[in-house]
């Protein structure tokens, strides 16, 4: 379970930065390099808290009435990654002298991120030196830098500096709108200094006050003496020493970051938690850390044969997922998880559908956290409806930190209804997979019912049937629709699901007033029966496949083959009317609606309905190869299915997007998952029980993973012949095989498989 570069690039400085970063939900630092980047080669060097943010005023032209007035975004927090080595008296430089070996190396099974070099200096002298970093899943404040100098052919003075930087800028792109428009300071330092053991620092966000505070400490036995030196923006501690030659010597930096938005007293609880880390020895952190991560794949892993480098792929997507998730109830999963600043550390719906299932289905607490973020921020999303002109109800942003919209485009953003509904439909499969219905009572009915009322007032009755104008579904290539069909039979599921766990609460606590709980009246309940059934469903009696909203199948298509790929993404070379106006999709629309909800719609619509819109599709967002490979295999095309995951596996250790330095595609380590486990196993998660329709490429020798389901743990295994189920008990936990219900109990069951269950 490694990630290995054995050759320095400098034309992927900044890339590798993303790839190498270490995060654990809460911390996560980009992999730069501790002597700095060479001069005038990219580098995006930064450090960030989950869900920690900085606002700015919204510049408008011509503001109209609801637009919001401030975005907000993450805040690159004080620079601790500087370490830079003298050497027997020359300053250790990667692109100075001869590098015999260089290996960059990401442990995902250690936690670690390590960079080891064989280096020889212009004046010839030999050392071996190894950087080790951390960030642990233990303390999630804490962060390390382990160093080894090991002299080959010389003995003299060592001499390191280790940096503590708050003088820190955002990082920016005026030309891309996946970035913000500049980069700009947003921290201000307002305290800085040592004492004889750390050196620390405090530092303010410049609009919204909150504050960040780090401690930096180090240890190396008695190998090195130590002095400081600080001014009020950068603090410096010089460790000094004699090397001899086939002796190693070594230090740990110990920097611990803490923030006013969980920690009252930032400074002191730095300074006493760096000390109290640093009492003990860094090997047994790192022996934390392994315990830590044994568990987490043992639960978790997915195990290909036959492509090592898909192995290699869905490992990388999970760990990258577990250093990505906020886990305290008031930060989520950002766009670009903790490696960099792309999208300005928004979440978005990206979270609930294409990320939370991995938790879900692994580790479900970790669910229920995500969850209980969007609990939190329920008042920010019903303030939000209020803006856009709705009396009662929630809705949910298109990108936020604190619940609040940060995007200045609404017909992309805010239009973007259906994101109420992604967030129920994420509640009620998290009750369908663990069965806590505690949650449902006191948080999720909640969500539910709130997000459900809000389409009481968005969509109306015509002829009999209920429909939902003038807004925009996943495909953001086509914005302020009539019927948005993802987004009307996402309707449908919502209303349909949040009656059923309001009736099973009434049940289950026949004290439970829903009236009183939840404000859902009779005259409330019968209007969400009645939606769900009579929702209208833009359906082309021609085509015979669903259309994307009512106008879409009537627009001129794009002409995209004729295209230089030169062109793409879309959005970045054309004006947004240029393909408002014409047949193309950014990403899958009416076929993600396939995937998430598929009952009762005929196979061969479901066929169609992909061939359709395969062939108008341009993957510019990387929320939709992972899609297309999933519905490949559910219409019984494993091989094509194949082709799609492989473009999503590899979306960023190949940089497919040509943005992975600005941060990973979070959402699509998720569909990386999803791939295997939605996709090529068929799984489908239903009120009433797990379903699978497995299938398998040929070049795939077999597939297996672990997952939970109402506190059960269950194995699935695929080969080329059968289908073999295990459960971690003798009671049964009743599968569905290919519509064919199954016991699953300790005793391993082997089924034959189906590789072609749709055709």
């Amino acid at each position: 379970m490694k990630l290995t570069r054995t050759w320095l690039d400098l034309n992927e400085i900044a890339l590798r930065e993303t790839l190498f970063h270490v995060a654990n939900g809460y911390l996560g630092v980009r992999a730069c390099p501790e002597e700095g980047a060479p001069e005038g080669v990219h580098s995006i060097r930064g450090a960030y808290l989950n869900a920690f943010y900085d606002t700015y005023p919204i510049q408008y032209a011509e503001k109209l009435h609801g637009f919001p007035m401030e975005s907000e975004t993450i805040v690159n927090v004080a620079d601790v990654q500087g370490v830079k080595l003298f050497l027997g008296g020359e300053w250790f430089d990667p692109c100075a002298g001869t590098l015999n070996s260089f290996e960059q190396t990401l442990d995902m099974a250690a936690g670690q991120y390590i960079r080891h070099i064989v280096w020889r200096s212009p004046k010839g002298r030999e050392t071996e030196i190894t950087f080790r970093r951390m960030a642990s899943f233990v303390t999630k404040e804490l962060f390390t830098v382990h160093v080894t100098i090991l002299p080959k052919n010389w003995s003299g003075d060592i001499r390191i500096v280790s940096g503590q930087n708050g003088d820190i800028r955002n990082d920016g792109d005026p030309n891309d709108p996946r970035k913000a428009s500049e980069a700009k300071h947003v921290l201000r330092t307002v305290e800085s200094g040592n004492n004889e053991q750390h050196m620390y620092m405090q530092s303010e966000t410049i609009s919204s006050g909150h504050t960040v505070a780090c401690a930096v400490t180090h240890t190396s036995g008695d190998a090195f003496s130590l002095e400081f030196h600080s001014n009020p923006i950068e603090n410096t501690a010089t460790l000094s020493g004699r090397a001899k030659k086939g002796i190693e010597s070594s230090f740990v930096k110990w920097c611990v970051y803490t923030d006013s938005r969980r920690h009252p007293s930032t400074l002191s609880t730095a300074v006493q938690l760096v000390k109290s880390c640093a009492e003990t020895p860094i090997e047994t952190w790192y022996d934390k850390q392994r315990a830590f991560l044994n568990e987490f794949w043992g639960a978790s892993r997915v195990i290909l044969r036959g492509q090592p480098s898909l192995q290699a792929g869905v490992d990388y997507a999970a760990y990258t997922l577990l250093q990505s998730a906020g886990q305290d109830g008031i930060s989520s999963i950002a766009a670009k998880g903790l490696s960099g600043e792309g999208y300005e550390g928004h979440y978005f719906w990206d979270t609930e559908i294409y990320m939370l299932p991995f938790f879900l289905l692994t580790h479900p607490q970790t669910a229920r956290k995500l969850l209980e973020y969007r609990y939190a921020t329920l008042e920010a999303a019903k303030r939000h409806a209020r803006t856009l002109g709705h009396p009662t109800g929630a809705l949910y942003p298109w990108r936020t930190i604190t619940g609040n919209e940060c995007s200045s485009y609404f017909p992309s953003g805010s239009a973007q209804y259906h994101i109420n509904s992604d967030i129920a439909h994420a509640v009620c499969t998290y009750y369908f997979v663990t069965g806590d219905l505690e949650f449902i009572r006191d948080k999720g009915a909640d969500i539910l019912v709130e997000t459900a009322r809000l389409w009481l007032d968005v969509g109306h009755w015509l002829d009999g049937q209920y429909r939902i104008d003038g807004v925009t579904g996943p495909d953001e290539y086509t914005c302020l629709v009539n019927n948005n069909y993802y987004t009307n039979l996402s309707v449908k599921y919502h209303l349909q699901y949040t009656l059923y766990l309001c009736g099973l609460l009434q049940q289950v606590y026949p004290e439970l007033s829903l009236e009183k709980r939840y404000g859902l009246s009779d005259k409330e309940f019968k209007e969400f029966e009645n939606i769900s059934r009579n929702v209208y469903l833009p359906y082309d009696e021609t085509l015979g496949i669903y259309a994307q909203d009512d106008s879409f199948l009537s627009k001129q298509k794009m002409d995209l083959p004729s295209m230089s790929r030169e062109c793409f993404p879309l959005l970045l070379h054309y004006h947004p009317l240029v393909f408002y106006r014409q047949q193309v999709c950014k990403q899958a629309d009416a076929v993600l609606a396939h995937f998430l909800y598929e009952d009762g719609i005929d196979d061969a619509v479901i066929r169609r309905t992909y061939d359709y819109y395969e062939a108008i599709t341009t993957h510019d967002s990387s929320l939709s190869p992972c899609v297309f490979s999933m519905m490949a295999a559910r219409i019984g095309e494993p091989e094509k299915a194949l082709s799609y995951y492989m473009h999503s596996i590899h979306l960023d250790l190949e940089d497919k997007q040509g943005n992975t330095e600005d941060g990973i595609h979070a959402a699509n380590m998720g569909g990386s998952y999803m791939g295997i486990v939605f996709g090529f196993a068929g799984l489908r998660i239903r009120p009433d029980g797990l379903s699978l329709r497995p299938c398998i490429p040929h070049s795939i020798d077999s597939y297996a993973f672990p997952l939970r389901y109402r506190g059960r743990r269950i194995h699935l295994e695929v080969t080329q012949k059968t289908v073999t189920l295990q459960a971690d008990g003798p009671e049964p936990v009743n599968m569905t095989l290919y519509g064919m219900v199954y016991p699953v109990t300790d005793q391993a069951v082997s089924i034959p498989l189906d590789n072609h269950p749709s055709v």
